[in-house]
């Protein structure tokens, strides 16, 4: 059984979240974070509506980066978060707005620095993770995080939703100030989207660097 459902970014792994689902256990909340790597959208999104499915009430969604792709498209849940996350529209992709992006400022967006390993997937520079995914996170935590880092496919950028759940269920936005992996234009319209936003004065990853200020926004939402 599960009440809150956490969807991992882009280059990250469940373990990413340790802090936050521990802190959420603490507060008597029943916590599942999917291992969604090398998985395609559809099959990402099948995956978690067969655990909202199995649970004895709707459970809250939390999509943080590239989760929030995900989580947009997942039916049956009482409610989506999205952390300093992508939240797409139908027919959307994450290179077509950055496209936008670079079309609209003559320039491509600054975000983090990729490298491609022998393989052809796509890596996160580490000292670039350290400054753009955690810049605001203790050493030792973010020095962990780096750690656990794992490279992509390039077809991330191309997925695609054909349908998207987040007009049917409660939402909420959460934009990070300090957020250097997200153009701000693109966080200002995902926020657009949601019936509420927040601004924290945080970078991109702050289940990390403000676990327990998310931990908060769960319990709520659940309460």
């Amino acid at each position: 059984m599960t009440d809150v459902i956490i969807l991992h970014g882009a280059w990250h792994q469940p373990a990413h979240y340790d802090d936050l689902s521990n802190e959420l256990r603490a507060r008597g909340l029943r916590v599942e974070v999917p291992d969604l790597y090398e998985l395609s959208l559809d099959d990402s999104t099948t995956l978690v509506e067969d655990i909202v499915a199995g649970a004895d009430r709707a459970p809250l969604v939390l999509g943080h980066s590239f989760g929030g792709v995900t989580a947009a498209t997942v039916r049956g849940t009482a409610g989506i978060v999205f952390l300093t996350a992508w939240l797409l529209d139908a027919g959307e992709s994450p290179a077509q707005l950055l496209a936008e992006v670079e079309q609209r400022d003559g320039a491509p967006p600054t975000g983090l620095a990729l490298v491609h390993d022998a393989a052809g997937r796509l890596g996160v520079d580490p000292g670039d993770a350290r400054a753009n995914l955690y810049g605001d996170v203790d050493d030792k935590a973010a020095a962990r995080a780096v750690e656990l880092l794992r490279p992509e496919p390039p077809s991330i950028f191309a997925a695609t939703p054909d349908r998207v759940s987040w007009r049917d269920v409660p939402s909420l936005y959460i934009a990070g100030s300090e957020d250097r992996a997200i153009p701000a234009s693109l966080s200002a319209r995902f926020a657009a989207r949601c019936d509420s936003s927040q601004t924290w004065q945080c970078g991109h990853s702050p289940f990390l660097s403000r676990t327990s200020a998310v931990a908060d926004v769960v319990h709520r939402r659940l309460t």
